[in-house]
């Protein structure tokens, strides 16, 4: 496995080693150790979530505050989507900052977030199956997000605001600038 930094501190990009034959593939899609000290992280990942979407639904900016912050390690199985990650940790250089990257069952990248980021993703293919690794269990009172059209941001979600299929619930996300404090 490759390990590919990004210009935000703490946001990496894995690639891992595929073999592939005449019957197909294999590549090793986790391994602790391996992480560990490629990423100079120690993650315990205890919760894993799989979502399925269609062309256009567009889910996030989300997060979980204070200690039910969660870091994630995200990848596509199925079809292709831009996954984002806004930094949010007060202290940061980076903060209000974000980073997209192409993630695909073909590129069979991962993108690992640490704790402190708002994080969302679009489908760009006709369908596509999401999967995450996540550090700490989901809490519903320590949700939180930012709006995804946020012009602070300026995230260029690669479709056209017309075919982003958003929640009411992520329609309604508050703008970097008027959210609470996230507690990172």
């Amino acid at each position: 496995m490759t390990l590919t930094p990004t210009p935000i501190q703490g946001l990496i990009i894995l690639t891992p080693r595929v073999f592939n034959d005449d019957r197909g593939y294999f590549f090793e899609s986790f391994n602790e150790t391996s992480f560990n000290d490629l990423a100079g992280y120690k993650v315990n990942f205890v919760q894993d979530n799989q979502s399925f979407s269609t062309k256009g639904v567009l889910r996030g900016l989300h997060l979980q505050k204070g200690e039910h912050a969660q870091a994630k390690l995200v990848r596509v199985t199925q079809g292709e989507v831009l996954d984002v990650a806004v930094d949010l940790r007060k202290d940061s250089a980076t903060y209000g900052q974000h980073y997209s990257v192409l993630l695909s069952a073909e590129n069979n990248q991962q993108f690992f977030i640490p704790r402190g980021f708002g994080h969302g993703f679009v489908v760009l293919s006709d369908t596509a199956v999401f999967q995450y690794k996540c550090d700490n269990y989901y809490n519903k009172q320590s949700e939180g997000g930012l709006h995804y059209a946020d012009p602070g941001l300026a995230i260029d979600w690669k479709l056209p605001q017309d075919e982003l299929l958003v929640s009411e619930k992520d329609a309604e996300l508050p703008f970097l600038k008027d959210a609470a404090d996230f507690g990172f």
